[in-house]
């Protein structure tokens, strides 16, 4: 299971970031934006029925996230998340893998700005465009890398955790230090243990037995 955001943890790879219970909730409390995101997902977003998911396998639940992300208040209420935790984590950047993380990135880098806390996106193409730069990674200007610098990965379901892993080795390839990934809602079906496999704490901020 992946750790909900609520639980105390180090992520390895950001040295100094402790995450605990009152970090990370206090913020929610005041506002319970938390809460009030969990409805307007399980409203939205969650479904029952049969489905066949990206990972390939069955399942009678579904999480159509772009209906939340895509929401003005939802999107809003996911990219202060993201941001509250790569803050926490000192995060340089935040990406993911095109297309379940590209709306909350873009809605992240913007509210970043706004906020005073500026933190810069990018995300990763299924393969290199075939035209233009020809490049898989957007959102680095020329001559830039992550050589260095501490990444946060994000998506908006994880399953297995494939599509988390495809972002973490194109962004590891430039140099990039991860020992963090961040999802919306963890499906349970081994994505945990998978990314720990290749050295990645996964987080969640929520997790499919808590819409059951």
């Amino acid at each position: 299971m992946a750790r909900a955001i609520n639980t105390i943890a180090r992520a390895p790879g950001f040295e100094g970031a402790w995450m605990t219970v009152v970090q990370l909730r206090s913020a929610r409390n005041e506002s319970g934006r938390h809460d009030e995101l969990f409805e307007i997902i399980r409203n939205r977003s969650f479904r029952r029925g049969h489905f066949k998911l990206a990972s390939g396998i069955e399942s009678d639940l579904y999480f159509n996230m772009k209906a939340t992300i895509m929401d003005p208040r939802g999107g809003y209420l996911v990219a202060l998340e993201v941001l509250d935790f790569a803050h926490k984590c000192g995060a340089e950047f935040v990406g993911g893998l095109a297309l379940g993380a590209v709306p909350t990135l873009g809605a992240v880098a913007a509210i970043s700005f706004a906020e005073d806390r500026p933190l810069r996106t990018f995300f990763v193409r299924q393969e290199a465009k075939a035209h233009g730069t020809g490049e898989r990674i957007e959102g680095l200007s020329l001559g830039e890398s992550f050589e260095g610098k501490t990444v946060v990965v994000v998506d908006d379901v994880a399953t297995k955790g494939g599509s988390i892993m495809q972002a973490i080795e194109a962004a590891r390839e430039l140099g990039a230090t991860i020992g963090t990934a961040l999802v919306i809602v963890d499906r349970e079906k081994g994505a945990e243990d998978y990314l720990l496999s290749k050295n990645v704490k996964l987080f969640s901020l929520f997790q499919e037995h808590q819409f059951v």
